[in-house]
């Protein structure tokens, strides 16, 4: 079956190289439509995978990830028709020099051919990951988790018949309908066929992907991201940020799960940002500090400080200044979101220079670190590590360059 499916994508991906932008914008906003028209068919199918969830005792935290309602399909529709709006990145020619002999030497943008993505409970990556695929000339081969098994498979078949509508080759998206580990497995080695994998969701699938895929990875991030409030920070909007970096959407990975607190103000601050956290119905785990001044604080361990909840739970820590609590970042992060809050701007700035992370904020809340709200449109994720790209990634981000050379009759003496 995989190989199947890796064989049309192949295909597919030679055909979609040589669209016009026009087409593809065309796919791309027929594909909005689509989900909008077929709204129903995907509730249906949604509710099957919730009612399963709801079964198997799936946390709130991570069930809200699941669910497909109205608003989740005005938004797919809506990334949708924004990538759809993003400039061509294909055929950008980023280089272009003469040489003494005359030769002409310049490199082009071209799409990355077939990319696979192995994603976990989150319905609306099909979407997303689909419009960005399509956008810069590559097709897309989609293996959701089992939880949400039945949404994907609806809203990819949405999807290809929309593109199909639009000319462009149906098998440019198609969805692994199967839940077997081994067909994920079975997508990592076919290295003839796929040129990237992208893992989408937690530690455990990312870590799966990098050790047992002969495909080139990606590697997308978990969040274990934190919030540093300097002495200096204006305490009511700091709490106003972590209650927002934390409670918003607990479930995603850029979330905030760690605060830590300068020394000078663990007193005064501690109490209140504890108290609205609790309000919020967030369980903290405090350090040793944290515990004596909050003495009801449960004590935190240091598996608690590698952690990403993905749930209303957050780690405290005191912290002596900010060099402390530059290590503590690069010791324990997972080089995805971090943020500094402090009216400092020298502080802010080395907090920003030492910092090893995709995203590094400054008075602001982590929530941010989405390829929407940088203006990407969507993204098909966020790339923790340093090679190829870092941060959201979107239509940009699926292209790679190649050369073309022009002469007249030139010759290598």
């Amino acid at each position: 079956m995989i190989l199947e499916m890796c064989k049309k994508a192949k295909i597919a991906s030679a055909q979609l190289a040589k669209s016009s932008n026009a087409m593809r914008t065309k796919a791309l906003n027929s594909m909005a439509d689509a989900l909008e028209k077929n709204k129903n068919r995907i509730f249906q199918a949604n509710q099957k995978d919730v009612d399963a969830a709801k079964a198997k005792g799936v946390r709130m935290a991570l069930l809200d990830r699941l669910i497909v309602n109205e608003r989740q399909i005005a938004n797919m529709a809506r990334c949708l028709r924004e990538v759809a709006e993003l400039p061509d990145p294909l055929g950008e020619i980023t280089k272009a020099l003469v040489k003494p002999n005359g030769l002409i030497i310049g490199r082009i943008s071209v799409p990355l051919g077939v990319v696979g993505i192995i994603y976990e409970s989150r319905p609306d990556v099909t979407s997303d990951a689909s419009g960005i695929c399509i956008k810069s000339g590559n097709a897309v081969i989609l293996r959701g988790g089992s939880d949400a098994i039945n949404s994907n498979v609806a809203i990819g078949e949405v999807l290809r018949d929309a593109i199909a509508e639009a000319g462009l080759p149906k098998d440019a998206i198609q969805v692994v309908s199967v839940t077997d580990r081994s067909a994920a497995e079975e997508l990592m080695q076919m290295r003839e066929y796929v040129d990237v994998l992208i893992p989408r969701g937690g530690a455990d699938l990312i870590k799966t992907v990098v050790e047992k895929a002969s495909v080139p990875v990606i590697e997308t991030g978990t969040g274990n991201c934190h919030i540093y409030v300097e002495e200096d920070a204006d305490q009511n909007r700091a709490v106003d940020i972590i209650i927002n970096a934390k409670c918003q959407k607990p479930g995603v990975c850029n979330a905030t799960e760690k605060i830590l607190v300068n020394k000078n103000i663990a007193k005064q601050f501690l109490p209140v940002v504890i108290d609205a956290l609790r309000k919020a119905k967030v369980e903290v785990r405090g350090d040793q500090k944290t515990v004596a001044i909050v003495p009801d604080v449960k004590p935190a361990t240091e598996e608690d400080w590698w952690t990403e909840y993905l749930d209303l739970i957050i780690g405290v820590k005191v912290v002596d200044g900010l060099d402390e609590a530059i290590a503590h970042i690069n010791k324990y992060g997972t080089k995805h979101s971090e943020a500094i809050l402090t009216s400092d701007f020298n502080k802010a700035l080395k907090f920003i220079r030492e910092v090893d992370a995709a995203a590094v904020y400054w008075n602001a809340s982590t929530r941010f670190t989405d390829g929407n709200q940088f203006g990407l449109g969507a993204e098909i994720g966020i790339s923790t590590q340093k090679l190829h790209a870092r941060g959201p990634m979107s239509v940009q981000h699926l292209t790679s360059k190649k050369y073309f050379i022009l002469g007249r009759g030139h010759i290598r003496e």
